[in-house]
Parts: structure tokens; sequence; C-alpha cells
């Protein structure tokens, strides 16, 4: 397997780094003068209100990494190939269908192609982290790699190159709908059975390993995907961030009605133990009831906004979700456009269309953005298995920026989330490691030349 060291060697790395910024949001508020002592990968100091020093790199406004709860990597290569309507109306279901089709081409090479230059618009789109919900396991023939984490691997080798931490959710994957029906030709690259998928988590292990801050999770499909006593198996033991799509098509809200006598959410929290560890990606179609109960058991919904709109899936109720005291964060899945702070925007402006109100996710006399952002930051923490969410990876935002300009405290996100066209983001510290310099990947060129050569492949 390719080493994935097109970036490694190219970022900005010492034994002690010093940053200072004028002001900075922490977990507490924002705070003024703001000197971050990094060692080994660590940060090692936080002092606030001190003067800045000889060789402290110095930037006007900083703001944590968000954590990317949910992304498909190999699907960016589908953006911009899947928007010309078909001759009956378009659904899921029918891009769906091309996404399938596109994966008969995908080769480990091309995997790990696709995916660096993810991670790489991730990172300069304010993201530091990502969950990577990864279900393309087998060969284009469906067979078996001969490691049985190939395709895997280079998810890890693409988070190695780019330098964004990485919670890696190798993704059981086994029938084609209710009752354990049996997988279609088109899904013959994901599925496997129990043992199979065993097989396939004992081998990422050798792949996470010799990262920093890797973690492994498990994904479940969804439910139309693993039949009870799967799940069942696959929980048992407890300890490690669980998630699962649910509910997002008004399709599988039907067929799971059909099937069981309950809606999706309502059979989920009916029948698992879902509790903070659990990431409930999309959540689209639920009813009151169901909003409530999820809220209460402190599971995080993993919203899609960008994705969501793309698919045509609806809306998350979101107004209802926080005031029962939901905690949610927010993901790139399709990876059609990847930005963390559009997909905060399109968050809270899908809620006002449909409610016909501003402000919709903010409590009274709160500001949007800044709930918004606080809301993601703790929630995509947890959801990627960080449960003592703490200020570890660093952006600046770029202060010259128009609609950044002599904005401070909660403007700053209200600015940045709803009036800042363009890349806002200056600079991204992770562990420590400056990977982006002046709103651009330091390996951006040799990045972008290696997905080209790849996309004219799949293309030709």
């Amino acid at each position: 397997m390719a080493s994935g060291k097109i970036a490694a060697e190219q970022f900005c790395e010492s034994d002690v780094t010093t940053l200072w910024f004028d002001k900075l949001w922490l977990p507490e508020g924002w705070a003024r003068s703001v000197r971050v002592g990094f060692q080994k990968g660590y940060v090692s100091d936080l002092e606030v209100g001190v003067d800045p020093q000889l060789g402290d790199e110095r930037h006007a406004i900083a703001i944590p990494g968000l954590d990317n709860l949910h992304s498909h990597a190999f699907q960016r290569a589908m953006a911009g190939l899947t928007e010309r309507r078909g001759a009956t109306a378009d659904s899921f279901w029918s891009w769906r269908e091309l996404m399938y089709r596109f994966t008969k081409r995908l080769r480990p090479d091309d995997m790990q192609a696709v995916a660096t230059l993810a991670y790489m618009e991730m990172l300069e789109g304010g993201f530091t982290s990502v969950a990577e919900f990864h279900y393309l396991h087998h060969d284009i023939d469906g067979s078996a790699f001969s490691d049985p984490a190939e395709m895997s691997g280079r998810i890890c080798a693409a988070a190695q190159a780019t330098g964004i931490g990485l919670t890696l959710l190798p993704v059981f994957y086994a029938h084609s709908g209710f009752g354990g029906a049996a997988p279609t030709e088109g899904q013959k690259r994901f599925v496997n059975d129990l043992d199979g998928h065993m097989r396939i988590l004992k081998a990422c292990m050798k792949h996470i390993d010799p990262m920093e801050d890797a973690m492994l999770g498990l994904a479940l499909h969804s439910l139309r995907a693993v039949t009870p006593d799967e799940l069942a198996a696959l929980t048992a033991e407890g300890g490690l961030p669980v998630h699962i799509h649910i509910a997002e098509q008004m399709k599988e809200v039907e067929d799971c009605l059909a099937h069981t006598g309950q809606r999706p959410v309502e059979w989920l929290l009916n029948n698992a133990n879902v509790g903070p560890e659990w990431c409930l990606v999309h959540a689209t179609h639920m009813t009151e009831v169901e909003t409530a109960r999820l809220a209460k058991t402190g599971a995080v919904a993993g919203l899609c906004p960008i994705t969501e709109a793309n698919l045509g899936d609806g809306v998350f109720p979101a107004g209802i979700f926080l005031a029962a005291g939901g905690c949610f964060g927010v993901g790139s899945d399709s990876n059609v456009l990847i930005n963390a702070y559009e997909e905060l925007r399109l968050l809270e402006y899908s809620q006002r269309l449909t409610q016909r109100s501003r402000n919709v996710i903010a409590d009274a006399g709160q500001s949007t953005g800044g709930r918004l952002f606080s809301e993601a930051f703790f929630g995509g923490g947890r959801a990627l298995g960080n449960k003592d969410r703490v200020v570890a990876d660093f952006v600046s935002l770029d202060a010259q920026h128009p609609s950044l300009a002599g904005k401070d405290g909660d403007d700053i996100f209200d600015s940045l989330i709803f009036g800042a066209a363009g890349k806002p983001v200056d600079c991204v510290w992770r562990r420590g490691r400056k990977v982006v310099a002046g709103g651009r990947h330091v390996a951006r060129e040799a990045i972008i030349a290696a997905y080209a050569r790849t996309l004219k492949g799949l293309l030709a």
C-alpha cells in the first residue's frame, strides 16, 4: 500500500510551538490575549490575558476546529456528476443507483487519492477531525482483498497525508432491505457477515495503531441493512462510538413500518441501548414523540444539511430537538461541497424556510452563530469518541476578511456563518502542526495533481 507521505514531510512542525491569539473562543467563552504552547503534539500551556513573547506566532482571531461526524470520502469524486435530471422524477434512490455504478471503478489507489483531496478540503474548510463512515470494503468483483482492511488502510493513509484527525468507522452492511433481504449486485463491495466484519475490524488495527490519535468505532449502515440479531451482537459490548444512518428518507420509514409496525427511530429506541456514545445520522423523519425521546438519550444527531438538501432528504426538526435537550454535530456526508460553516448556515436556514421564522436555533437573546458553533463543537466531539471535549486543534480566521472586520465576541460567529463568503480560514493547526497556511493546505498542489490524475482515469 502507498505510504501516504504526500504531505507528511511538509507539515510545519517543531518540538515546541507557541501561538498567541488576540481573540480565542474556548468552551467557557471568548478570551483575549491567549498564549497556547504545544509540546510533542499536545497543548502544554494555555495562558489568558498575557502579552506575546519573542518567537510566538501571532494571529488576531482563532476558534477550535470542528469534528466532521459523517463522511463518505469516496463520494467526493462524484460531485457534479449527478445533477442531470433523469427520465422520471429524481430522488435519493435514483442517486443511489448512480453511486453504485460509480463504485464499480474505484480501486485502492483511487480511494486514497479521492479521500486525500476530501480531507484536505475539510481542513481548509474548518474541520480538523473526521468520522469516516466507510463501507467500500471489497475489490471490484466483490472478493476480499488479501488485507481485509485494504480500503480502510487507504483512508488511514489519506488522513496521515493531510494531518486530519480520524475516527474510522468500518461499516457493517449485510442486507438490502428489512427482514434480512439478500444484497443486490450493486452492494457486493459493501457486504459482510459478522465473521467477515470482525476480520476487517481486526485488520484495521494495524493501520490505526501507528497513527497519533486515530480511533476505531462501530458503524451499522442502517436498520434495513442489519437484522435485529446482528445489531444486538455488534453492540453488546459497548465502549465504542456507534454510528447508524436512520430515518433519512420516507421510503425507509414506510418500509420499517410495514416490516416492524414501528418507525425507524422508534424501533431503535425500543430495541437498543441508545445512549451518549451513539450518533444517529440524519434522523430526518421523526414524530415529536420520537424527537423528544431521542434528545433524552444523550445520543448525537448527526446532521449533514448540504447533502440532505442535495439528495432531497428533508429537514431535521432542530427546534423541537434542542428544546428537549438534544445535541447535534455536523458532517459532510457525500462531500458534494465541503465547508463546516456552510453546513451550519444551511442548518439554520432550512429551519427558517420551513418554519417561516428567524433565529430558530438560538434561545432568547442568544447569538445564533454562537449556538450553532457551540453545539457542533461539543456534539461532534462526543460523536467521534472525545467524551471530554477540549480545545486541541485551532483555526485562525482572516481578520482582513470584510465580514469579520471590527467584529468581537459571538458577532464573529454570526459573521463567519452567515456573512463570510469565500474562504475565511487563514491557518489550521492539528496537534501543534500547521497543516493550512494562508487558507491553503501545505501540500495542496500535490494533492490536487494526484486527484486530477485519478479522476481522469475514473471518467475515461
